[in-house]
C-alpha cells in the first residue's frame, strides 16, 4: 500500500514538473523562435558534418561510395603517431604559436583597455579605439601585402632604409627566415586583434560599480591604486572566461595567415595542423589521413577546454561550465 502511494506521489510530481516545464517553454516561445535559426545552422554546419569522420576509418577515394569503401580501422591514426614523426614539429609549432598568441593577446588587450579607460579626453579615446579596432577588418591578404612592403628582404621599406643608413649590410629576410617565424606570427596576430579583444574588457570596465571608485577616493587612493585594487580584480573573471573560451582553439590556427606566410624556406617552423590537413586532404587527396588528423585535433581541443575549465574552477572558483 505504501509503495503504491509513493508511486502515485512520484507520478503526480513528474506530471506537475512536466506541466510546469511546458508552461515555461510556451511563455518563452518567441525567444525559442528567435534562436531557432542559430540552432539550426549550428546543427547543420557543425554537427551534421561529424558523420564525415567515418572517412578516417575507411580507405576512401574520390568517386567511391563512402559506405562501400573498405574498412581500415585505426590505420590512419597509427600512421600519424607511429609511422611518421610529423606530429612532433606540428604539435610544437601549433602549441607554441597559438598559446603565445592567446595569452599575450588577452593580457596585452587587458592592459590596453585599462590604459584607454584612463584617457580623459573622450575624442582622443575614440580615435585610439577606432585606430586599434580597424586592423580587425583588414583581410590577411592585405596584411601580408603590408608586411611584405615593410619587411621584404630586398624591397621592404624598413630594410632599404636601414641599409641606406649603414645600419645593415643586407636586408633581414623576416618573411623567409624560420628564426623569425614565431615572433612574426605573434606580432601580426597581436596587432590585428588588439582592438577587438580590448572591446570586451572595456565593456567589463563600464560595468564596474562607481561606488567602489568613490569609496577608494574617500580612502585617499591614487590613480594607480584604484587600477590595481579595483579595475584589475574586476577584470580577472572576464580574463579567465576569455582564456577558457580561447584555449579550445589552441590547436586551430588562422588558416589564411599561415597559408600566406608559409613558404619553402620557413615551413619547418610555420606548418601547423591546419596546414598539414590541407596539404594531405586537398592537395594530395589523402582524405582518410587528413580526416584522422582532424579528429585528433578536435578531441585534444575538447580535452584541453574541459581541463582548463576544471583547473580554473579549482584554483580560482571561476569557470565556464
Amino acid at each position: 500500500m505504501a509503495k503504491q502511494e509513493a508511486a502515485v506521489i512520484v507520478s503526480g510530481a513528474a506530471r506537475q514538473y512536466q506541466a510546469t516545464w511546458v508552461k515555461k517553454v510556451f511563455r518563452q516561445k518567441y525567444l525559442f523562435l528567435m534562436i531557432s535559426p542559430a540552432v539550426l545552422l549550428t546543427v547543420l554546419f557543425h554537427y551534421v558534418p561529424l558523420f564525415g569522420w567515418l572517412i578516417a576509418f575507411k580507405n576512401y577515394q574520390v568517386g567511391i561510395n563512402l559506405w562501400k569503401a573498405p574498412w581500415i580501422g585505426l590505420q590512419q591514426f597509427k600512421m600519424f603517431f607511429m609511422e611518421s614523426t610529423d606530429y612532433i614539429y606540428l604539435i610544437r609549432n601549433t602549441l607554441v604559436m597559438n598559446l603565445s598568441v592567446i595569452i599575450l593577446n588577452l593580457t596585452v588587450a587587458l592592459v590596453f583597455a585599462i590604459l584607454l579607460n584612463e584617457v580623459r579626453q573622450k575624442w582622443f579615446k575614440k580615435i585610439i579605439q577606432t585606430v586599434s579596432f580597424f586592423p580587425y577588418f583588414v583581410s590577411w591578404v592585405i596584411v601580408y601585402a603590408i608586411i611584405h612592403a615593410l619587411l621584404g628582404s630586398s624591397t621592404g621599406a624598413i630594410n632599404v632604409s636601414l641599409i641606406k643608413l649603414g645600419i645593415l649590410e643586407q636586408g633581414i629576410n623576416v618573411l623567409g627566415d624560420k628564426a623569425y617565424s614565431w615572433l612574426l606570427v605573434i606580432f601580426v596576430q597581436g596587432w590585428k586583434y588588439l582592438g577587438y579583444n580590448a572591446v570586451i574588457y572595456i565593456a567589463a570596465i563600464t560595468s564596474i560599480s562607481a561606488d567602489q571608485y568613490e569609496a577608494a577616493d574617500m580612502d585617499g587612493a591614487g590613480r594607480f591604486q584604484k587600477i590595481w585594487h579595483i579595475t584589475v580584480p574586476n577584470l580577472i573573471p572576464t580574463f579567465i572566461i576569455l582564456l577558457i573560451l580561447n584555449i579550445g582553439w589552441v590547436l586551430n590556427s588562422d588558416f589564411d595567415l599561415f597559408y600566406l606566410f608559409t613558404n619553402p624556406t620557413n615551413w619547418e617552423t610555420m606548418e601547423v595542423l591546419d596546414m598539414y590537413i590541407y596539404k594531405f586532404g586537398l592537395k594530395l587527396g589523402n582524405f582518410s589521413y587528413a580526416t584522422a588528423v582532424g579528429i585528433i585535433k578536435t578531441i585534444v581541443s575538447l580535452i584541453v577546454v574541459i581541463g582548463a575549465n576544471q583547473l580554473s574552477k579549482k584554483m580560482t572558483g571561476k569557470s565556464l561550465l
